[in-house]
């Protein structure tokens, strides 16, 4: 890698440090509307804010080179579009964007 590669991946890696308060937080929001649908109880002020963190996260997360979050990102959002989301596969896309953003020990 070139020192300028070096410098670009040195500062994304402390942005990232930085914003993971931000995307746990919308992770929990996303977590918060999964447990709603999957009882029956998801508003629609729910699912428009999980729509809208699931549109946040797809936008960032490929910044920071996770291109499989962005991804899945946008399936959430897809999903929240409709107005009842399946839970059972919104529970688990929201298990497969928190993976992907988890470092792997």
């Amino acid at each position: 890698m070139s020192e300028a590669a070096d410098k670009t991946a040195a500062l994304l890696a402390n942005l990232w440090v930085k914003i993971q308060p931000i995307v746990e937080e919308r992770l929990a929001i996303l977590d918060r509307a999964s447990s709603a649908a999957s009882a029956g109880s998801l508003s629609l002020e729910l699912r428009k804010e999980a729509q809208s963190n699931a549109h946040k996260l797809a936008g960032a997360l490929g910044m920071y080179g996770f291109d499989e979050g962005t991804l899945v990102a946008r399936e959430l959002e897809r999903l929240l579009d409709t107005e009842a989301p399946e839970p059972v596969s919104f529970s688990e896309l929201v298990r497969e964007l928190r993976a992907s953003v988890t470092p792997k020990a």
